[in-house]
């Protein structure tokens, strides 16, 4: 195969899945359109955008970070920032109560806890390349640690909760597409696209980063710098994400996985968008079949999470026969 082909393989399943998009978002917003077209269309354009952001949001964040660790089984999840946004929710609710929480100002209640998580990622990655001198690994172990002792904060908070606060709690719990903010949507959007631009600058550096810590040394990339940056736009992409419609544990392993068995390349300019594209398409197709075909009214974050666990599983059984 010539130099010229094998670069431009990825160009083909990339545009594929662009159709496929394309494709799962018009059947969306077209399909049984029992009302106004202006209400129907805005309504479920929400819902699109939505899950547009939040996809891309997760399959970047996801893959960054598993192109630091060098593990394709971890997610930024593994750093406990789902267990901090249940133990956020559960405060909020143990302390003020279901009214108060029910009653709070979106923006206000939205910037606290993007600032709370982006704090804790912030001093974690101050420990890293403090204390830990950069050492990820132990990085990994502190954030199952924390994730460890959120979790049991929480439950402890539940268990003395009223009951009928604990109800309004657990529907915090479960992540919603069904009525976003257009305020926050546009907040989020805004975030995460100053985001993907600084990130553009991190790209060849993250193919690099691909071959290891030694050999990326090696060939003249700043690790302890490019890995700093690359954790500090994660922290940031799951932080908006997880505010905005509330923690998706399995997707971004399930997307990533994905993409590279899709993509079959490690150039992150093909994989990024790549993976961005494979989360809309699970979100949206998601969605459409659980309203359109199931006459469900919930969202496609039960069937993601049950797939993701069954991959997860599946990964870690294949890796311990190897």
């Amino acid at each position: 195969m010539s130099a010229s082909a094998t670069s431009t393989s990825p160009v083909r399943p990339l545009l594929v899945l662009c159709g496929l998009t394309l494709a799962c978002v018009a059947l969306f917003m077209l399909v049984e359109v029992n009302g106004p077209w202006d209400f129907v269309l805005a309504f479920r354009g929400k819902k699109v955008a939505t899950a547009l952001l939040v996809g891309y949001a997760v399959a970047v964040s996801t893959v960054l970070f598993q192109t630091v660790t060098g593990n394709r089984v971890l997610t930024p999840a593994i750093m406990g920032f789902d267990y901090l946004y249940v133990l956020i929710q559960t405060c909020l609710v143990f302390l003020l109560g279901s009214t108060a929480v029910a009653g709070l100002d979106p923006w206000l209640l939205f910037g606290a806890e993007v600032v709370i998580m982006v704090a804790f990622s912030a001093l974690l990655h101050g420990w890293l390349f403090g204390v830990a001198r950069g050492n990820v690994h132990l990085l990994l172990l502190t954030g199952v640690v924390m994730g460890v002792l959120f979790r049991s904060l929480s439950a402890f908070l539940q268990r003395i909760i009223d009951p009928n606060e604990f109800v309004f709690l657990q529907d915090r719990f479960f992540a919603s597409f069904n009525d976003p903010e257009h305020e926050l949507l546009l907040l989020s959007t805004v975030v995460t696209l100053g985001v993907s631009v600084l990130g553009l600058r991190l790209l060849r550096a993250c193919d690099v980063l691909v071959l290891g810590r030694e050999a990326a040394i090696n060939l003249g990339v700043d690790y302890t710098k490019t890995v700093s940056w690359v954790l500090a736009l994660v922290a940031i992409l799951v932080a908006v994400s997880t505010a905005m419609v509330g923690p998706v544990t399995f997707l971004g392993l399930l997307v990533a996985n994905l993409t590279y068995s899709v993509m079959r390349t490690y150039k992150h300019a093909f994989v990024l968008p790549a993976a961005a594209l494979v989360a809309a398409i699970a979100l949206v197709a998601g969605q459409l079949i659980l309203e359109r075909v199931f006459r469900l009214d919930t969202n496609p974050r039960v069937i993601i999470e049950f797939v993701g666990g069954g991959v997860f599983i599946a990964m870690l059984m294949r890796k311990a026969t190897r």
